[in-house]
């Protein structure tokens, strides 16, 4: 037992190679943004959540849409929903005043509106999937990465025992067994890195369908004055044209 007390990280760090510190260093830097990653969108998403119920409480307890426009102006869209409803009303706004002038604004406006509607959605979309490529990308090579600095170590291990001439099996068992923290260090960057990813992507798939499902109402009320369901039942005490002036009912 005398001869592998001094064995460990610590030991296997002393006696490793240039290539085994690159390793260790690639290693470090994915946890370090992983772990970064995880942080700053837990974060986003939390702020994002309490925006995002902030300002929808406020979009349906408003009298109309030019109170929301309003609302919009004096306070900057600060998340999906509300960057949605300002955009949508200014490209609805846009086209009752100044028409079709040029391609992207053919058609009717309808067309105009979901098409405006549609390249804000993929605007969110690609805000919401910042970062989980590096995320995606560290989950599946950082055990691959992990696995090379162990059959580097074991093969730096191996020619340094052959030279030594001392092929015994506790002069084998320990420096093989310091080379297997290369793997363990690949999967404890990557089992993180890929648990937030499906976290993530699951996220970002609710707030998507809800955005989709909002948008599809703000559609109604700047064509048609009125959500879903409500227009039919005649429910509403008063209707809102699409750019928000209230009339009677």
């Amino acid at each position: 037992m005398e001869p592998t007390q001094g064995l460990g990280f610590a030991h296997f760090l002393a006696q490793t190679d240039a290539l085994g510190r690159v390793i260790l260093g690639i290693l470090l830097f994915m946890s370090v943004a992983t772990w970064y990653l995880i942080v700053t969108k837990a974060l986003e998403g939390w702020l994002r959540g309490r925006r995002t119920a902030r300002f929808l409480r406020g979009f349906w307890d408003a009298p109309s849409l030019a109170a929301v426009e309003r609302q919009l102006d004096e306070r900057h869209p600060e998340e999906p929903f509300s960057r949605l409803a300002y955009h949508a009303i200014a490209a609805s706004k846009h086209h009752a005043r100044h028409g079709a002038n040029r391609l992207n604004e053919a058609g009717h406006a309808g067309e105009f509106l979901t098409r405006s509607m549609r390249r804000v959605i993929d605007e969110e979309t690609a805000r919401l999937e910042s970062g989980l490529t590096v995320l995606a990308s560290i989950g599946s090579t950082a055990p691959f990465v992990g696995l090379f600095g162990t059959v580097w170590g074991v093969y730096h291990a191996l020619v340094n025992i052959g030279m030594s001439g001392q092929g015994t099996l506790d002069k084998v068992a320990g420096p093989v067994g310091e080379a297997l923290i290369m793997t363990a260090l690949g999967l404890a960057v990557a089992i993180p890195a890929v648990l937030a990813y499906n976290a993530l992507v699951r996220r970002n798939r609710l707030v998507l369908a809800q955005l989709d499902a909002f948008a599809h109402d703000l559609f109604a009320l700047l064509t048609t004055g009125a959500p879903y369901g409500l227009a039919e039942e005649g429910s509403l005490p008063r209707t809102m044209t699409p750019l928000g002036v209230e009339e009677a009912a």
